[in-house]
């Protein structure tokens, strides 16, 4: 089974590598990685194609900007799905997982997504968009339950 992994900077990737690891040599991965995220790329240790593709956002970037980038990067993602046809795509959190789950979706990609590990109390923005058509959708806190009635509680990743 192939499997897109999306890593974010920092904590989001931390967490799906995490999972890759958990998960282990089983399946066949594929990364998505932003642009200039060598970090993110240096710790992969379970081998896979790393796909490199523009962020959705920038920090203290103007509304029209991220639209423009948003719909590169949905460009990029359907190419990057329809080439690399991974049966599943997986994200913890990062606003690039949104275009990239969405277009998954609508090919027929099962979507699966876990909340940041730092949502205790309140919804990210991904989750927000993200929950309404996810195939599974993981929380790791009790208390976001109230917040995400479908999602299920399977704990924390570390």
């Amino acid at each position: 089974m192939k499997i897109l992994i999306i890593l974010g900077s920092g904590g989001h990737t931390a967490q799906m590598l995490k999972l890759v690891e958990m998960l282990g040599d089983k399946f066949d991965y594929a990364y998505m990685i932003g642009k200039g995220d060598a970090l993110s790329e240096e710790k992969i240790r379970i081998k896979g194609e790393i796909c490199h593709t523009r962020l959705a956002r920038k920090y203290g970037e103007n509304i029209f900007m991220t639209f423009l980038r948003v719909a590169m990067l949905s460009f990029e993602s359907f190419s990057l799905i329809l080439r690399i046809k991974p049966q599943a795509i997986i994200s913890a959190g990062p606003g690039t997982a949104v275009p990239v789950s969405l277009i998954g979706k609508v090919l027929g990609k099962k979507v699966i997504f876990i909340e940041d590990w730092s949502r205790v109390y309140q919804k990210s923005g991904a989750g927000k968009i993200i929950c309404k058509f996810a195939d599974l959708f993981f929380i790791q806190w009790p208390e976001l339950e109230k917040a995400y009635p479908k999602g299920i509680y399977a704990g924390r990743l570390a």
